[in-house]
């Protein structure tokens, strides 16, 4: 059976290596990554081992945003981490190069090398180049005002969904926002800005599990090419020299991980990510290390979606690791943790030279865009066991208001885009937890519609489902109990005074202790119409947001 795959003699005398490819044409984040297996496999067989190419799933986040499939999205890190267990089990491969582009591939594939721990490597598929639509806009004969305000800045997939609701607002016609759409992907990559693939790709890479700048180069590139080739012989090397996960993942290269997704202003999908991934390494962390890291460590990187630029961008001044350097020289990264090159971090960054000077993307911690993290964990008589919120300071700390409810995403899109949602609200979207939805839904379209409709600063929205990474304004995920298991976002009503303090870390419903008991004790569970395949199965066995939202 191998000699018929392509084993000569003497590779059976030889490591084998598995490359787990996530190729798949249904998004553009992994359109590429066959190619990028080939390269891993070349690299593998280059310095004496057997590269074996074998496939696992992706879903597209972004396609499926707003939508019933949308909560197949956290699912399918499961069905990642699972399959690359099961087909590195069976073949009982020596070592494992795993290739992820979309958001969910990252956690996936590290909760698989953790749960093996054989010597294993994780290359980021790479950041994608960003749309423009100002070479066509005369082709098109809009004239000088409009062309302004769709062809002056670099276009993602973020500024498709803030275009929906400046088109619902009155902003943007047809012609416009179809024009937006059609040129804000260029071709390969994932999502431009600090969302969430970028976000863990640099968690990864603060980990120690992926080679320095893997996190910081664009898809389309000779440097993500020869990042590949180089992981191939990286586990080779790993293998010789019995270096495993467990001997890097530590609780100490979890902080770094930690430190930089907050230095980058990074998703508040990192939480429920790096807990998961945690678990899976057998490290001990909670939901609280993210507050006790926050205090010390301040946000850096003015990257979208709440900053002013693109991965790319950063990708063009040196990447992450001159970031990584400078955090290192000031005391807030541990260089002695080990990594998948065989040295230490320090070591890795070493000779690591700084930005160019004037360079506008990281600022000096002298002069943070906030002192103290964005992601910011709050409890109180809504969210008893936590919640997660993403303060980036620009829509202010504090946030009073009467809640506005739905009982699902789709129907407070629709409020939001009708002009039902006014300044004041805050908006409370229930029953999409990992239960309840079940699977957890992010909701970039409607903080999206948000945006777009002018309200950013407005109106806050809280929920029980997470957030994308391109979410930004007012906002509060994660939120358990969820409403699903009976926790206190249940029985909220419309009008109820909410409070949401990110100073004090407190997220309230202003009502009196008997009243919410009262409600909670007429509350009746509602029942699931997903009653059989993996999203029943999902809802049976998934912990809450709290512990990383895993399924063994």
């Amino acid at each position: 059976m191998l000699h018929a795959v392509g084993f000569a003699r003497e590779d059976f005398k030889k490591s084998q290596v598995g490359i787990a490819s996530t190729w798949s044409m249904v998004t553009p984040c992994n359109m590429h990554i066959d190619g990028l297996a080939r390269q891993a496999e070349a690299g593998v067989n280059s310095v004496g081992g057997k590269g074996v190419i074998f496939g696992t799933i992706t879903i597209s986040d972004g396609i499926s945003m707003g939508t019933e499939g949308m909560k197949y999205s956290l699912v399918s890190r499961e069905v990642i981490a699972d399959s690359i267990e099961t087909v590195m089990g069976c073949e009982q491969f020596d070592g494992l190069v795993a290739i992820g582009g979309c958001d969910k591939n990252m956690p996936g594939c590290l909760m698989a090398m953790a749960r093996l721990d054989r010597p294993a490597v994780f290359v980021y598929g790479g950041t994608i180049l960003p749309g423009c639509i100002t070479g066509i806009l005369a082709e098109k004969r809009l004239n000088r005002e409009r062309a302004a305000l769709l062809g002056d800045k670099p276009l993602d997939i973020v500024s498709c969904f803030e275009a929906v609701g400046k088109h619902a607002a009155g902003a943007l016609d047809e012609r416009e926002l179809a024009l937006i759409e059609e040129n804000a992907i260029p071709g390969a990559g994932s999502c431009g800005g600090m969302y969430t693939a970028n976000t863990m790709a640099s968690a990864i890479e603060a980990l120690g599990m992926s080679l320095p700048n893997s996190s910081a180069q664009n898809a389309v590139s000779k440097e993500k090419a020869a990042d590949a080739r180089a992981a191939g012989v990286a586990v080779v090397e790993l293998i010789k020299r019995g270096i495993r996960p467990s001997d890097i993942l530590s609780r100490e290269s979890f902080e770094n991980a930690i430190a930089m997704v907050i230095a980058l202003g990074g998703s508040t999908n990192a939480v429920l990510h790096l807990l998961a991934m945690a678990h899976s390494a057998n490290v001990k962390l909670e939901l609280d290390d993210f507050t006790k890291i926050g205090k010390k460590i301040p946000v850096l990187a003015d990257l979208k979606p709440s900053g002013r630029f693109l991965m790319s961008e950063l990708v063009a001044i040196g990447g992450q690791t001159p970031l990584m350097k400078m955090m290192l020289d000031e005391g807030l990264l541990n260089g002695k943790c080990m990594t998948v090159t065989g040295k230490t971090l320090a070591e890795n960054l070493k000779r690591v030279k700084a930005y160019p000077k004037g360079q506008e993307i990281i600022r000096p911690t002298s002069n943070p865009i906030k002192k103290d993290s964005h992601l910011v964990v709050l409890y109180g008589n809504l969210a008893p066991t936590g919640a997660v919120a993403k303060i980036s300071g620009k829509e202010g700390t504090h946030f009073e208001g009467k809640a506005i409810v739905f009982e699902n995403e789709a129907d407070a899109l629709k409020a939001i885009l009708d002009g039902h949602v006014k300044k004041g609200h805050v908006i409370v979207i229930r029953h999409e937890g990992p239960v309840g939805g079940p699977g957890m839904r992010e909701m970039l379209s409607p903080t999206s519609a948000v945006m777009g409709k002018g309200l950013g600063k407005d109106v806050a929205l809280i929920t029980d489902g997470r957030f994308s990474g391109g979410s930004h304004g007012f906002v509060v995920g994660h939120i358990t109990p969820e409403a699903a298991l009976g926790g206190p976002l249940a029985v909220v009503k419309n009008g109820d005074p909410i409070k949401i303090d990110a100073v004090k870390h407190t997220l309230t419903l202003d009502l009196p202790k008997a009243e919410i008991e009262k409600r909670l004790a007429k509350w009746k569970a509602p029942v699931s119409r997903y009653t059989r395949g993996v999203l029943s199965k999902y809802a049976k066995t998934v912990a809450c947001a709290s512990k990383g939202a895993v399924t063994d």
